[in-house]
């Protein structure tokens, strides 16, 4: 079994405002997956489970919003394990993207 890719982001936002932030721009993941790529997301407290099926392979992880850090948990397929270093560095990009975007119309 593969293990997790782990990704902590510090921030300043306290856990209320990084709450807010990351449910406003989840909604905006299916933008960035190739045509008919399905993602689910749910809250539970401030905890967000996430899974992404594209091209018969599943990403499922969690994004755990802490006072002031983020901590991001995926798990990927092996097969698509070789990306991991890829996905870690897109994961740090656009989730500090996220924290900084203080309206509502970030891409």
């Amino acid at each position: 079994m593969t293990q997790p890719l782990v990704v902590d982001l510090p921030h300043r936002l306290g856990t209320e405002e990084a709450r807010r932030r990351i449910a406003r721009g989840v909604g905006r993941i299916e933008d960035h997956l190739p045509a008919g790529a399905e993602a689910e997301h749910s809250w539970s407290g401030d905890r967000l489970s996430l899974r992404v099926t594209a091209m018969a392979q599943q990403v499922s992880g969690a994004i755990e919003v802490r006072e002031d850090t983020l901590r991001i948990e995926l798990m990927l397929p092996p097969a698509l394990s070789f990306l991991s270093r890829a996905v870690e560095a897109a994961l740090r990009r656009k989730g500090t993207q996220m924290l900084e975007d203080k309206g509502g119309s970030g891409s």
